[in-house]
């Protein structure tokens, strides 16, 4: 499956439109609400609960965002839905709630978060709980990973939905991973093999001669994260479309 064009369009509000200090945490239903307001494409991120549902949550543990211990996976999407978020007014949604919200008024970019921890093999249930909510939904939608593991899992439970792979310079120091899988990972080696059909690469790696290989062959090239309108205007000389944070960029037309 190719990526929508309505992707390559208005730029993505990296996990909604979120600000703290206005009352609207990262992937909060708030900030999903004013990202739509703002005509705005929307990234989110989902981890998954002990009850096996799909949270739009980014971190394993809780205490960033809510202050609390442990992890989305010891608590079930009722709890979560209980924790309230840092700076917001209620708790965690789920995947479902999220796709109601958004209801296809603008492009939903899902983002599946590794649960091997290592960027392995460990996957599937997390990739069967989101396709699971997919199913019927009608607007623009694309899930992506930086796992290829995930990636390809997800492709066996919903082969009709397009997917991509997120991608980065794999810095060593900055990723919990060995240096082999770093190497391994910073090539982009499974883009066939998954069925991908774009990337979203880290923003200040975009020089990079295979995301220009990957662009050269009409890949879409979408990036992570642009917090500025000169970062934005840098990263337009690769990236198709951008995920922003911290400024409101200007809407295509």
């Amino acid at each position: 499956m190719t990526l929508p064009a309505a992707f390559l369009g208005a730029p993505l509000a990296h996990r909604g439109l979120h600000d703290v200090a206005d009352g609207r945490p990262e992937n909060s239903r708030a900030a999903i609400r004013a990202a739509i307001a703002h005509g705005y494409g929307i990234e989110i991120d989902v981890q998954r609960s002990a009850d096996g549902q799909a949270m739009v949550f980014h971190d394993y543990g809780l205490r960033r965002l809510t202050g609390t211990e442990g992890t989305v996976a010891q608590r079930s999407a009722a709890e979560m839905a209980g924790i309230t978020l840092t700076g917001g007014d209620d708790g965690a949604p789920t995947l479902p709630e999220v796709l109601e919200i958004v209801a296809g008024q603008v492009p939903l970019l899902i983002e599946i978060k590794d649960q091997d921890g290592s960027m392995g093999p460990n996957v599937g249930p997390l990739e069967h709980a989101v396709a699971d909510a997919l199913q019927g939904y009608a607007g623009p939608v694309a899930v992506m990973s930086f796992n290829p593991h995930a990636v390809a899992a997800f492709a066996e439970a919903a082969p009709e939905v397009p997917r991509g792979l997120t991608t980065s310079a794999y810095t060593p120091g900055d990723w919990p991973l060995s240096p082999d899988t770093c190497a391994r990972l910073r090539d982009i080696p499974d883009f066939d093999r998954v069925g991908a059909s774009f990337i979203s690469h880290e923003a200040a790696d975009l020089g990079r001669d295979r995301v220009a290989e990957l662009k050269a062959a009409g890949v879409p090239i979408l990036c992570w994260t642009i917090t500025s309108a000169q970062a934005e205007r840098d990263a337009r000389r690769v990236a198709d479309n951008v995920t922003f944070e911290q400024y409101l960029p200007p809407l295509p037309g």
